[in-house]
């Protein structure tokens, strides 16, 4: 008889294993029993909750979306201006929660599947236009009719920033990655007054 309650326990194992072990491993290269393992069940009840590991994989980059989320979100609760409403995307970017080893190598490998997953790619985007819009929201009333090219650039290199660190070695460093954002986003500032 199975344990009543255990399913959703069992399913944040198995996600949290999953980021875990594609970071690991720095690829999407892992098998469904490594990441049962990892997550102290057997192979065939992750099957039983996710059907394959393109699956499980998706329902991690869900997790890491929603964390994401909640992060700029936490951080825009004390926005008062679009300044530091901006201030508070690129922090919440770069969050504890979001920008650690194993979660960037996730990302990288996200970016990845998206080019030949419809889920995937369908999840880039909905992740893209709440970052445009979050940032658009901001830049209107600051740059104008630049808004949409400095949304683009932000959200370029918000990303551009993860790829980077899952491509460096060591713990990735938090302050520098927001740093280089909020440089770039003061010349942009700089040039519309």
């Amino acid at each position: 008889m199975p344990k009543l309650g255990a399913e959703p326990i069992r399913r944040a194992a198995l996600v949290k294993a999953t980021i875990e072990t594609v970071g690991e491993a720095g690829s999407l290269e892992v098998t469904v029993a490594q990441i049962a393992r990892r997550a102290g069940m057997s192979s065939a009840l992750a099957h039983h909750y996710f059907g394959s590991k393109e699956q499980i994989f998706l329902a991690a980059m869900r997790s890491i979306l929603s964390l994401y989320g909640a992060e700029v979100r936490g951080a825009l609760a004390t926005a008062r201006d679009p300044k530091t409403r901006l201030h508070a995307v690129v922090l919440g970017s770069f969050a504890a929660g979001s920008f650690r080893r194993e979660v960037i190598s996730a990302w990288l490998n996200f970016y990845v599947l998206a080019q030949t997953n419809a889920q995937a790619r369908r999840l880039l985007h909905i992740y893209q236009r709440r970052l445009k819009s979050n940032l658009m929201v901001a830049l209107r009333p600051l740059v104008g009719v630049r808004a949409p090219a400095v949304a683009r650039g932000l959200g370029a290199l918000i990303d551009g920033v993860y790829i980077r660190a899952a491509l460096a070695e060591g713990a990735p460093d938090r302050a520098y990655a927001t740093e280089i954002v909020m440089e770039y986003l003061d010349r942009e500032l700089e040039e519309t007054r």
